[in-house]
């Protein structure tokens, strides 16, 4: 037993308060794992302690001798409330304990999570090199240990980064085949430093990506009986989750200061604004606007977002991030218009023209400047929308219909069959049944999908379906 420093105060209110969440999710008749954690920094040290803490057997793995002596007595190598304290009550119990010898850590487990730093490099890309570095000793140690082992990684890494860097990496090393000799997983961490003890055992979600369903199995069991939904998904899904998450809470912080700027330059009050619109479950916090697809449109988002925009330039207040969004959403035309033309055909049905579905509504719909783009640019366009009739439009919507496609009456057709039938290349731009119908009753049309509507997993193995973000 080595040697325990009690200098941290296994008995703060940190140290109960922490004891106290760690006991609530303590295993109750479940499976015990053996597992080693490469990397002893913030993430690793954290995930070490709290699997400890519900009764599997830990250990630790660093090639810096300081941090692995400090497990080994009881202290914690990252300054996080609570984190002392618990280390300390684990490696007491016998359930944790560290090494600086990787091939000893494989020989005495059977799982591993990869929790090594992946940096910057000067350029913004991913150093991959202390993963590089683990996967090669992790693979050497597996080429001498009986029974299958499963490698998990943990670490922040982009799309395809285990099936293109790890799993060739091991297989070499170790001279074994993955998903017959040993598993791989992805499992990406959501913690957040100063609560990140409460965040392993109360997480908003457990994501596990899985090269097959044994090495899922294996990681799942990590975290069986805590209550949050589980995604058992490809690795490079879950990889990808990571980002998606951190881009967004980078963007709403971004969000939030742009408005605190120019709330200040109108003399308002930015936390009276924002409590507000974070009470708004329905739209703003919420899944509402977070569907991939096409561009938005409207006679409130363009027009709100640019008079926001030059009220605040006027202020001499810059909003980069949401002057950057009407860029953005242009570009997503831009992507729908090369996706068509690049199939090389000239005759296009667009299923759809309201910017969106359920009304006539045409004012900055991005469906009508890609039709406006399409005449121009020579096409022969037809289009059906349920909700349009050219002899209906009245005032404000039909002078900008007629604006954008002076031949708009020419180009809308009353019959859905009729305008599938014209085209080559049929554009979803709106998930209308009838529309779907008729084009489910031909073949041979390329699909170009810009709204994922119902039943598009029948036509995604066609390669003539092309989804616009998918």
């Amino acid at each position: 037993m080595p040697r325990i420093d009690n200098s941290q105060g296994g008995d703060s209110l940190a140290a109960r308060e922490f004891k106290g969440v760690a006991e609530s999710f303590a295993p109750s008749g479940r499976a015990v794992r053996r597992v080693a954690v490469f990397g002893l920094g913030y993430v690793g040290s954290v995930t070490a302690a709290c699997l400890a803490s519900r009764g599997h057997s830990v250990i630790g793995v660093d090639v810096r001798r300081e941090k692995v002596d400090m497990i080994n007595r009881g202290q914690s190598p990252v300054v996080e409330g609570g984190l002392g304290e618990l280390i300390f009550g684990e490696v007491a119990a016998g359930r944790l304990s560290a090494t600086t010898n990787p091939a000893d850590a494989v020989a005495n487990t059977d799982i591993a999570l990869v929790c090594v730093g992946t940096p910057s490099a000067a350029n913004g890309s991913l150093l991959t090199t202390y993963l590089e570095r683990v996967s090669e000793d992790i693979g050497a140690a597996l080429a001498g240990r009986a029974g299958r082992y499963t490698v998990v990684i943990r670490s922040t890494v982009l799309p395809w980064t285990c099936e293109q860097i790890v799993l060739p990496r091991l297989q070499a090393a170790s001279g074994l085949r993955a998903g017959e000799d040993f598993g791989v997983a992805v499992n990406p961490e959501f913690l957040r430093e100063g609560s990140s003890i409460r965040d392993f055992f109360e997480p908003p979600k457990i994501v596990i990506g899985q090269f097959d369903a044994v090495s899922g199995d294996v990681v799942a069991q990590l975290y069986e009986g805590m209550s949050a939904p589980v995604f058992r998904v490809p690795l490079a899904v879950a990889e990808m989750v990571k980002y998606a998450d951190n881009g967004f809470h980078a963007l709403k912080t971004g969000f939030a200061n742009e408005i605190g700027a120019v709330c200040k330059a109108m003399g308002l009050d930015s936390h009276a604004v924002m409590d507000i619109f974070v009470a708004d479950t329905k739209l703003n916090i919420s899944r509402a606007y977070l569907r991939p697809g096409f561009a938005f449109g409207g006679s409130c988002l363009p027009k709100d977002l640019r008079a926001l925009i030059h009220r605040a330039r006027t202020s001499d207040v810059p909003l980069p991030i949401l002057e950057s969004v009407c860029i953005s959403n242009n570009g997503q035309i831009d992507r729908a218009f090369n996706v068509i033309e690049a199939t090389g055909k000239r005759r296009v049905g667009l299923l759809g023209l309201a910017f969106k579905s359920g009304t006539d509504d045409l004012r900055e719909s991005p469906l009508v400047a890609l039709a406006e783009r399409l005449v121009g640019r020579g096409f022969d366009l037809q289009i059906y929308d349920p909700q349009v009739s050219a002899s209906r439009l009245l005032g404000a919507n039909r002078a900008f219909a007629e604006a954008r496609i002076p031949c708009l009456s020419q180009c809308v057709s009353d019959s859905p069959d009729e305008v599938v039938n014209h085209a080559e290349v049929c554009v979803v731009g709106a998930a209308d049944p009838e529309s779907i119908a008729a084009l489910r009753r031909v073949d041979g049309r390329i699909v170009v999908d810009l709204v994922r509507f119902p039943g598009s997993v029948d036509y995604q193995d066609d390669p003539r379906y092309i989804g616009i973000s998918w």
